[in-house]
């Protein structure tokens, strides 16, 4: 199984998953522009995907995705809310390109099976995603407000893991955002701090786990050293030194990860 994180911040997400005959992406949260150049950069053809699977239906998600849907005749998967809450926000989707994942079900690609979960976000259904393949576990984790006990038996021992450390809870208490964004941002339904996301990671760490991708940084909020610096110390805390377990990694809003595989 081969993944990158094609683009992750407040500005826009995409993800990649592919096995040998399965090519998945999950949200188009750019431009159908920036979709095809971000493709170009882990030299992917985007007609050859097998589908566009949906986490919710917030702009940083989904700008791309009418576009990418139409141009490519690519088949999308939502659940039911999630579908009536971004038809209007994607334009016209022919009904044959459209499909219904469910919340907590397992859907079979192929060779990949994708399980999806709930997470608590202020979206109308959002869901994320766990990929399985030969025996293989990919977990992506972002737009959350926290991670539940629930939420961290379904993720646990993941050998990878796409994870929100969102934002620096002092920087964002002294930034510019009006109070109550800011007080939404930290709410159950709001997204995950560095801190919090590396207390989550310590608990579903395991044996299998390898690597950790840093996700859906905030750009007025939060940057790439203070993430993971304040990642590193907290699970220091715990007992965990990154680089013995497993390691931390960056993603960018402009720019993919390298293609890896697990």
């Amino acid at each position: 199984m081969h993944f990158s994180v094609l683009a992750s911040g407040s500005t826009g997400n995409a993800f990649y998953v592919e096995t040998e005959d399965q090519a998945i992406l999950i949200d188009a949260g750019l431009s159908g522009k920036q979709m095809e150049a971000l493709f170009k950069g882990i030299n992917r053809d985007i007609s050859k995907l097998s589908g566009i699977l949906v986490t919710h239906e917030h702009s940083d998600h989904i700008k791309g995705l009418g576009v990418l849907a139409r141009k490519y005749k690519l088949p999308i998967y939502a659940n039911e809310k999630t579908w009536k809450a971004m038809e209007h926000l994607i334009g016209e989707v022919p009904l044959e390109q459209k499909f219904v994942f469910g919340m907590e079900t397992v859907q079979s690609f192929g060779n990949l099976d994708i399980e999806s979960f709930g997470v608590s976000h202020d979206a109308a259904e959002p869901m994320f995603y766990v990929f399985h393949h030969n025996g293989k576990k990919l977990v992506q984790i972002t737009d959350t407000g926290y991670v539940s006990d629930r939420m961290k038996a379904i993720i646990k021992n993941a050998d990878a893991y796409i994870f929100e450390s969102n934002h620096d809870v002092s920087m964002l208490r002294m930034g510019r955002y009006p109070w109550n964004v800011k007080r939404r941002i930290l709410s159950d339904v709001g997204h995950v701090s560095n801190e919090d996301a590396a207390i989550a990671m310590s608990e579903v760490a395991g044996d299998n786990t390898k690597r950790i991708y840093l996700a859906h940084l905030s750009a007025d909020n939060n940057m790439k050293d203070l993430a993971k610096m304040s990642v590193t110390q907290t699970l220091q805390t715990k007992g965990i030194i990154v680089g013995e377990q497993f390691s931390l990694y960056d993603t960018d809003p402009k720019t993919p990860t390298q293609l890896v595989s697990i």
